[in-house]
């Protein structure tokens, strides 16, 4: 079945043309008027993405925002008139997974849907596999020999980056950016936290070390020579 699209968008042209391209997309189309309906509506029949521009009487497109966010991890793009890099912070900020300026090319607006609606699609859990070494993206748990162990979310996102590279080195500025996004400094001793923990879950029954540092550079998950 087709993707449903909710559009919240108070310009009646506009609305209206979103309406007719996308349905002749062959998307199914709600749409609103005013922010407190298109969120009402989002609540009541949730949609597959949302189009959400930002001016709105009533309640505003950022709010509507914040309000989906905290329940839903529907992909939301956002769509106004302000341009500055400043606005587009302020929504993404906010909870939208993308931002387009108007007036916008209709090709362009379908194109980033198709990605985000393809960017949301589930994907089928497995188990990656390293050694004696295992981890599972659906329960989200690591497996060492018969020994399960449970993870926090940041252990986990660490420990499928390594997964995911077995024998080679990550430097310190890749994991700051695929686990962090460099939300800490380059002088936070951060990584060094979390591998020791990873350690400690990992080796605790003592097995031998799977997560190796490699001095001034970063880690790698390998064998032990």
């Amino acid at each position: 079945m087709s993707a449903r699209i909710l559009v919240v968008e108070d310009e009646d042209r506009i609305r209206q043309f979103l309406q007719r391209g996308l349905t002749f997309e062959g998307y199914r189309v709600d749409a609103a008027a005013d922010g407190q309906t298109g969120l009402d509506l989002a609540r009541e029949n949730p949609p597959d993405l949302v189009l959400l521009d930002l001016m709105l009487p009533g309640m505003n497109g950022l709010e509507v925002c914040r309000r989906i966010r905290a329940a839903s991890e529907v992909p939301i793009l956002m769509l106004t008139a302000k341009e500055t890099i400043e606005d587009r912070v302020v929504g993404l900020d906010a909870g939208a997974d993308d931002y387009l300026v108007k007036p916008f090319a209709f090709d362009e607006l379908v194109a980033r849907v198709r990605a985000l609606l393809r960017r949301a699609q589930p994907t089928k859990p497995q188990v990656y596999r390293f050694a004696d070494l295992e981890l599972d993206t659906g329960t989200r748990q690591g497996k060492r020999g018969e020994r399960s162990f449970d993870l926090t979310a940041k252990e986990y996102e660490l420990l499928e980056l390594f997964m995911r590279h077995p024998r080679q080195v990550l430097t310190r500025e890749v994991i700051f950016d695929r686990v962090w996004n460099y939300d800490f400094g380059g002088e936070s001793n951060i990584i060094e936290v979390y591998v020791r923990y990873l350690r400690q879950k990992t080796e605790s029954d003592g097995q031998t070390r799977l997560i190796h540092t490699v001095r001034g550079i970063g880690y790698v998950l390998r064998e032990e020579a």
